[in-house]
């Protein structure tokens, strides 16, 4: 069935993919609750869509099954930690699409809100390898490619480097990380026509976010956070998946090494 089902969506789409950005993209972290919205919203763009997941082969599956006559969209199991794995899985979606054009970071864990003086060594340890590290070598392997097709990354980071929160050092640091990595790849890969950017998501009511509101803190206040918000409420997927299509679209073309936060006015 998976066969007759990716055949079906080639044929068609043919060969000028009848859609509005040309070659592939791919989402590493696509089967979480924010990544797939973004992997929804890509399908509407992109006429060959990659996904990856860690452990979630049945949501994976779902998804791919969701949107199979939209885009001819394989997914892939990934481990962000196995680099040999990670190269294996770039270049496979690299092959399926005849050009990848389009990188799509939103792996993530969930960070305990903990004070930065009651933190050990092994959860800076686990947190720098899984939103920094993995980061740093998903950029490693990507380059290769966009350098030949052109393309770009998004990296999906959060709001916490530039609205910090109590307890949130394990989320705050790496992401801080991971934005400036893009800044550094975005001029100096600029040459080669790759472009680089950061979404910020601010509190959100899916993926990690929508977890931690059901774990900690009060509903009390979480209302109170919400009132704060200049638009009065929480993200959803669809508002960052909105603008990870943008930044990754060749609308965008002009646009580089910048962060843009989507956070309903938060971090005003």
């Amino acid at each position: 069935m998976k066969v007759r089902r990716q055949c079906k969506a080639e044929v068609h789409f043919g060969e000028e993919y009848m859609k509005s950005e040309k070659g592939g993209a791919i989402v590493i972290g696509g089967s979480g609750g924010l990544g797939s919205a973004i992997v929804r919203r890509l399908a509407q763009d992109w006429a060959y869509l990659d996904l990856t997941f860690r452990r979630n082969a049945t949501a994976a599956a779902g998804l791919s099954e969701e949107l199979s006559d939209k885009c001819s969209i394989a997914s892939h199991q990934l481990d962000i930690g196995d680099e040999n794995r990670l190269e294996e899985v770039l270049q496979a979606a690299h092959k399926r699409s005849g050009a990848l054009r389009t990188i799509i970071f939103s792996s993530g864990m969930h960070i305990p809100q903990v004070y930065v003086s009651r933190l050990q060594a092994e959860e800076w340890h686990e947190a720098v390898q899984t939103e920094l590290m993995g980061f740093i070598a998903l950029v490693r392997y990507a380059l290769p490619i966009l350098r030949e097709t052109g393309g770009s990354i998004v990296n999906v980071g959060s709001v916490a480097p530039h609205r910090f929160v109590i307890g949130d050092a394990l989320s705050s640091v790496p992401k801080a990380g991971t934005e400036a990595l893009c800044r550094a790849v975005a001029k100096e890969e600029g040459r080669y026509g790759v472009r680089v950017n950061t979404v910020a998501p601010g509190i959100m009511r899916v993926g990690i976010g929508g977890q931690l509101m059901e774990t900690i803190y009060s509903s009390e206040i979480w209302e109170n956070s919400r009132r704060n918000t200049p638009l009065q409420r929480f993200g959803d997927g669809e508002d960052i998946a909105g603008a990870v299509a943008f930044l990754c679209s060749s609308e965008a073309g002009f646009i580089t090494g910048q962060t843009l936060i989507a956070d309903g006015g938060l971090s005003l």
